[in-house]
Formats: structure tokens, C-alpha cells, sequence
């Protein structure tokens, strides 16, 4: 009847209605921020830990003490007792970091005079066997083979295949990983998709995390470049999420020993994985790529050539800016303009610095929220059906062929318009980390250091995408997504408050006048790698040019 059927139709849609919501709530609590906090402890970094291989000491970042572990050649002595009962490691993937990091495990173990193998673990049939075994590892003498045949014999597992891969896989890894046996990350990432869906790491093994701030082709560079000084790398973070051997942490520091890391600091795998996908979203890739954008537009409206308009947005920034940055800090790149460059310089921070703080804040909100990880994931099941596409083929990095066809670097100009942009930006990083609580070590390293000691000097030497093309997964393709932002915001708001005459903020301008993170950089530029990176020397390590 047509009662019963009206009967039946609402208790249908009640039972959907009832099921919809039920399935809304159970994402929106499983993507909440207070999914990704600890469920059983605080998540505030006691900045502090004790080591019984490695010398800790402390150092002053502005207003805070932290602990430090300085890297350096003459430690590798010390490795065989760090790595002690770790006799294969098996270094899985090779992607960005794989080959720098296996290479620089291997060589200095085997100068520390370790009896420890280091292995690669690849996916049956990947094309990357051949690489590897470019690098001296070979199924012959055991160092490369299946991935899960490599897990289960191996006493460290560095997993180093993608985000996205980790995340459909880590069942089959913990599954296959042999009693006793470390699991090594180099990305909190796992971690935050665990968080997510309510799952943890097994309870019987040791997690650390050693992550240095580069990507993988600049480890490997500088490496090599440092062995006549006593090393030099790139600063690396650690963290122990677990320690049930209670060696956890002279592990962690000797596998960054190992890297060639000057610096090691300690972080958790949450506050990593945070700082970390925000950061290469921001200035260290996207927001860069951004910038360099809307003024090399810019430049050309107000009447530049277009080799001129690069020169003063994307060679000023890597050519003149960021060398300044890595050796005198953020604020010297001020102090060192005359006056007439300093009210430019100021103009376009007041302008450009709520406008990215406003883009900025939102990538740590989606990062922190799940959002940003559960796209990661969702952009890994598309990639067979839309592949990573080329992002140098327009006219910017053309034209910036050409620039650097002819380049003197002795001619670079330090445009100021261009540098209150890029410090607005990089100033504006640092205090959404600074505002979640994250540690100068952490904050200065993933807004700071790691943009102008590692990733910079690549842009500079081939391009936007020899630069962001090097780096993960993760970062290639949240670069590729939030660079339009920011170019997008700084062209609709900030320069359009230029052209406008808006007043300058004072009271902005003095906040980084005497912004206590200027404290922290000057000293992390004390601890800066012995070499800078040189992208024209001979390497090991492959580096990636999409056609």
C-alpha cells in the first residue's frame, strides 16, 4: 500500500540519514586537531636529552636553551658503539633521500671501521635497481634486493619510500620487520596518518626519526664536498617516539653523525611532520615559487625587459638574498641597504607580510588538521592517471635560461622590493611555527636554513623545478599546489596596496626590527654546513630534470 510504502521510505531515509551522519562525524573526529595531539603525553618538547656516546651541548636560540649534538668526521670513531647490535641496515626506496643517505651510511661506517652492512630494498622489478647499483650496491654481494626480503633481515629499517607509499604499505612493513629490529623514518609522516585512523607503531620496536632539513641530492653533495674539513651536510632534526631498547637516542644520533649533519637537534615525530609538509608548502618551495612569479609579472608592467624583470625577482632572491641569510642572518639583508632601499624594503614587507601570514596559516591549519596528509594520499592513487608535470616550461624560467646562460654573479643586484616580499614571507613562517609552539631550532631550520643552505642554490643553478623536482613526493606536489597561492594573494592584495600608497605599518616593521628570531638564525649561521653546497661539482647522488 502506499502507506506502508511511505512507512518504509521514511525508515529508509531516517537509516541513511542516521548512517550519513554517523560516517561525518566519525571523519570530521578522525581529521580533528586533537586526533594528531598524544593521546597519553604532552606534545611539548623538553628540548633536552643525554647521550652515552656523543658529547651534548647547549645553546642559546633568543630566548630559549636547547640541546644539540655537532656532527663532524672526527666523530665517526664513536659509530661502531652508537650502532651497537645493528649489524645490516636496510635503507628501503630510492627516492630523494635513499640514495644520498645510503651512500653516506655506508662510506662513513666503513670509515669508522664498522663491521655493519647497509642493503637497498627496492619493489620487484623497479627501474631503480640500475641506479643503485650505479652507486656500488649490488645483489652479488647482498647490499640490494627485494624490499620486504630486506626488511626481514635487517636490524635498522630506514624507510625511505614515499609518504604516500608508507602509508598504504605499513602493515606489510611492521608485519615483516624481524624481533628486535629498529624502525628509522625520516618523516613524521607515517606517524600523522597512523594518528589519523586511530592505529599506532607496533608496541615492541624502537621508532626514531633522523630528518635532515634538505632534500636528498644536497645531503649527498655536501658530503662529499666536506670530507677535506671535517664534514660538512645538512643540520638534521631527530626524534625517539619509541625506546623500549633504551639506546634509542645514541642511534638516532649516530645514523645523523653518519649523514655528515653539522647539527642535530631533537623534535617529535609530530612536531616534525607538522613543520615539515608546512614549510616546503611555504617559503622553502611554494611560497617561493610564488614570489618569484607575480614580481617577475610585476616588474614587467612597470617597464623591465623580461631578462631584467628575472634578474630582480628570481636571481636577486638566489643570487644576493638568501647568500646573505645563510652567513649574517635574516636581518642583515636590511641593515645593509641605504636608506631610500630601506623605506622599498619596508614598503613591501608591511604589504606582503599579513597577505602570506594569511596563506601560510592555512597550510598549517590543513597540515595539522589531516586534510594536507589525507591529499598526499589521495594525489599517490592518481599519479599512474596524472603524472608530475613539468613546471619550468613557461616563460619565467625561460627567460631565466637565458639569464643564466650569461650570468654574472658579481652583477646580481639585491633588489629591495624583492627582498621585503621574500623576508615577509620567511618572517611569516616563522611565527605560525613560533605561535603552534614549535622550537627555534625547528622553526629557524625549516623556514630558514634549509631554504637558503639546500634548496635556494638549486633554483639558482637550473630553475624553479631542478629545485622542487629533487624533493619528495609530498613536497613536489604540495608545492605544485599552494605556489599559485601565494602568487595569487601577493598580486591581488599586496602589491595592490602598494599601488594604492597605503602607509606603512611602523609598528610591523619594528616587530622584525627586533623579532627575537633574528637571535636564533644568527646563531644557527655560526653552525652553518663548513663548504656551501657547489652545484657544479661531480656527485654520486641522481638528480632529477622532468622533460
Amino acid at each position: 500500500s502506499v502507506a506502508s510504502t511511505n512507512t518504509t521510505i521514511q525508515i529508509t531515509t531516517m537509516k541513511f540519514t542516521i548512517a550519513l551522519s554517523a560516517l561525518m562525524m566519525a571523519s570530521a573526529t578522525a581529521f580533528a586537531p586533537a586526533a594528531f595531539m598524544p593521546r597519553t603525553a604532552s606534545s611539548a618538547l623538553s628540548m633536552s636529552f643525554s647521550s652515552d656516546v656523543f658529547t651534548p651541548q647547549e645553546v642559546n636560540f633568543a630566548d630559549t636553551t636547547e640541546t644539540i649534538v655537532k656532527g663532524g668526521r672526527d666523530l665517526f670513531p664513536l659509530l661502531p658503539k652508537a650502532f651497537e647490535g645493528i649489524e645490516k641496515i636496510g635503507v628501503i626506496g630510492w627516492g630523494s633521500q635513499a640514495p644520498a643517505q645510503a651512500q653516506n651510511l655506508r662510506d662513513s661506517l666503513a670509515e669508522a671501521g664498522a663491521d655493519i652492512s647497509v642493503t637497498i630494498g627496492l619493489r620487484e622489478g623497479s627501474s631503480s635497481f640500475g641506479e643503485a647499483k650505479e652507486c656500488g650496491f649490488s645483489e652479488e654481494d647482498g647490499t640490494l634486493g627485494e624490499m620486504f626480503d630486506v626488511i626481514k633481515n635487517s636490524d635498522l629499517v630506514i624507510l625511505l619510500i614515499s609518504d604516500a607509499a608508507q602509508a598504504k604499505l605499513y602493515k606489510e612493513i611492521f608485519a615483516a620487520m624481524k624481533k628486535g629490529a629498529t624502525l628509522g623514518l625520516s618523516h613524521g609522516f607515517l606517524l600523522g596518518y597512523l594518528d589519523s585512523i586511530g592505529e599506532k607503531f607496533p608496541e615492541d620496536m624502537d621508532v626514531i626519526a633522523v630528518c635532515p632539513k634538505g632534500m636528498g641530492p644536497s645531503v649527498r653533495r655536501l658530503y662529499e664536498q666536506g670530507k677535506e674539513v671535517n664534514g660538512a651536510g645538512i643540520n638534521a632534526s631527530f626524534g625517539v617516539h619509541q625506546n623500549v631498547s633504551g639506546k634509542a637516542t645514541d642511534l638516532a644520533l649516530g645514523w645523523g653523525v653518519a649523514l655528515g649533519s653539522p647539527f642535530m637537534f631533537e623534535t617529535t615525530l609530530r612536531s616534525e611532520y607538522k613543520s615539515d609538509i608546512f614549510g616546503e608548502r611555504g617559503i622553502l618551495l611554494g611560497a617561493v615559487h610564488g614570489i618569484v612569479e607575480s614580481l617577475y609579472r610585476r616588474y614587467q608592467r612597470q617597464g623591465m625587459s623580461a631578462e631584467q624583470a628575472f634578474v630582480e625577482s628570481s636571481e636577486s632572491i638566489t643570487g644576493k638574498i638568501v647568500k646573505t641569510i645563510s652567513t649574517e642572518g635574516i636581518r642583515a639583508v636590511y641593515e645593509k641597504m641605504d636608506d631610500d632601499d630601506k623605506k622599498t624594503f619596508e614598503t613591501a614587507y608591511s604589504a606582503s607580510y599579513l597577505p602570506s601570514k594569511e596563506i601560510l596559516q592555512e597550510i598549517y591549519d590543513e597540515v595539522a588538521s589531516g586534510n594536507e596528509i589525507r591529499t598526499v594520499i589521495m594525489h599517490g592513487d592518481r599519479i599512474a592517471k596524472f603524472p608530475v608535470g613539468k613546471i619550468d616550461g613557461t616563460d619565467t624560467w625561460k627567460v631565466g635560461e637565458k639569464v643564466r646562460a650569461e650570468r654574472d654573479e658579481d652583477k646580481i643586484p639585491v633588489n629591495a622590493f624583492t627582498a621585503g616580499v621574500y623576508v615577509a614571507t620567511m618572517m611569516a613562517q616563522c611565527d605560525v611555527l613560533l605561535e603552534a609552539g614549535h622550537p627555534y631550532s625547528e622553526v629557524v631550520n625549516e623556514s630558514v636554513i634549509e631554504a637558503v643552505d639546500s634548496l635556494c642554490p638549486y633554483m639558482h643553478y637550473r630553475g624553479v623545478a631542478f629545485m622542487v623536482d629533487n624533493c619528495s613526493f609530498t613536497a613536489k606536489t604540495g608545492s605544485r599546489k599552494w605556489a599559485p597561492r601565494f602568487d595569487y594573494i601577493l598580486d591581488q592584495l599586496a602589491y595592490t596596496a602598494v599601488d594604492s600608497g597605503a602607509a606603512v605599518d611602523s609598528t610591523l616593521i619594528e616587530a622584525f626590527k627586533v623579532h627575537k628570531v633574528h637571535e636564533a638564525v644568527e646563531e644557527c649561521c655560526k653552525l652553518r654546513p663548513a663548504v656551501d653546497i657547489s652545484l657544479f661539482a661531480d656527485t654520486s647522488t641522481k638528480e632529477i630534470v622532468i622533460q
